[in-house]
């Protein structure tokens, strides 16, 4: 069991990990302002409707969204895991995992009035007031759970992107259920049952991701999965679309992410050289693919790019539970996967350490496979 102070050590690091481009200082990190409600009065959604887009949010030519239409990725698998056939399944869910690194998954186990339920408290904790906002983030003194605006280093970063955040650990549940925020009054009875079911969810696929690669069933069991992370993200209506974005060009650093992406478009994937849109599937969950996994497979699997785009004319609200390896987990090319004729090709290291490495490429990809690469 991971103590208090190294999983929060991890969850700063995995913060971190969402914001392209910005330098990670551990001063900076976690309120890097003289108070809570300080923080508060910085959230998008505690100014956004009274002001055009400020300065700070206008992102370089270069990293603005380019086409704001791009076409739907209906190339995107979509797998229905309510089929019989499981050896199609694990087929359908590898080549996925393999050719996109991003999936959705339908007839998945997990109520759909669960999904609705989870997803209507994640949008009411966005809609309460700041000072709410502050008390409901504040009652753990290891920071298990808390709130930002675009990314923990807010303060020192170059630019901001238009989104807030809660995010909070949630394995193992009766240990840090305790700090959750407990307004929405029913937050913690729905949003308890719902990780606890999404887990089995990300289980089950980290199962058939297993078996697709020949590797154990449950090579993913104990450290590689040990962690698991919710963030709610809220992307309030942008004033300008065109000049911004809720989230930067990125790679995932954890395992794998199921994400609840509600009704409202939003993600874009990077392939075959263009950005193309995740279409909203109802009582679907959108799987992709972490960094990390790209390396257990040697190379198999696709951490694939991706970010998320604003609009103009509603909120989006998201939730994501990220499944990753803890601190001091190992994350190498599975043995099973390796002999003379296919060579490990990343370096084999902890978890910590990748996570330092991933930090210091910041959104550099060639830069970090450089330097987890055993063949560059």
């Amino acid at each position: 069991m991971l103590s208090s102070s190294t999983t929060c050590g991890l969850l700063k690091d995995l913060y971190k990990l969402f914001v392209a481009d910005t330098l990670f200082t551990p001063q900076t990190f976690l309120f890097p302002y003289r108070s809570v409600l300080q923080v508060m009065k910085h959230l998008v959604s505690s100014w956004c409707n009274d002001r055009s887009l400020p300065e700070s949010y206008i992102l370089p030519p270069e990293k603005r969204p380019g086409k704001l239409t791009v076409p739907l990725a209906n190339k995107i698998p979509v797998i229905d895991l309510g089929g019989h056939d499981q050896t199609d399944i694990i087929q359908q869910i590898f080549e996925a995992s393999q050719e996109f690194g991003f999936f959705q998954v339908i007839n998945h186990g997990v109520p759909s009035n669960l999904m609705d339920e989870a997803m209507s408290v994640f949008k009411e904790f966005h809609a309460l007031s700041a000072k709410d906002k502050a008390i409901e983030t504040s009652k753990d003194p290891n920071k298990s759970c808390f709130i930002y605006t675009s990314s923990p280093n807010y303060a020192t970063e170059k630019f901001h992107f238009w989104r807030d955040g809660l995010m909070h650990h949630c394995n193992p549940l009766e240990k840090y259920i305790q700090f959750w925020p407990e307004k929405p009054p029913r937050y913690r009875e729905v949003v308890g049952p719902y990780t606890t079911e999404v887990r089995k969810l990300g289980f089950r696929i980290l199962e058939f991701i297993s078996q697709g690669l020949g590797i154990s069933p449950d090579h993913f069991s104990s450290g590689l999965s040990e962690n698991q992370t919710l963030l709610v993200n809220h992307y309030p209506p942008c004033p300008d679309p065109s000049l911004t974005l809720g989230v930067g060009k990125h790679r995932d650093p954890g395992g794998i992410n199921i994400l609840l992406q509600s009704d409202v478009y939003g993600l874009q994937v990077f392939n075959d050289e263009e950005w193309v849109g995740v279409e909203p599937i109802p009582y679907a969950f959108v799987v992709n693919i972490g960094y990390p996994l790209q390396i257990i497979s040697n190379g198999k699997l696709k951490g694939a790019e991706h970010r998320v785009v604003t609009n103009s004319n509603v909120a989006r609200t998201t939730a994501s539970l990220f499944i990753n390896p803890s601190s001091e987990t190992l994350v190498e090319p599975a043995k099973a996967l390796i002999d003379a004729s296919n060579p490990a090709l990343y370096k084999s290291l902890t978890y910590k350490d990748f996570l330092s490495k991933y930090i210091a490429a910041s959104s550099d990809s060639k830069a970090l496979e450089e330097v987890l690469s055993t063949t560059l």
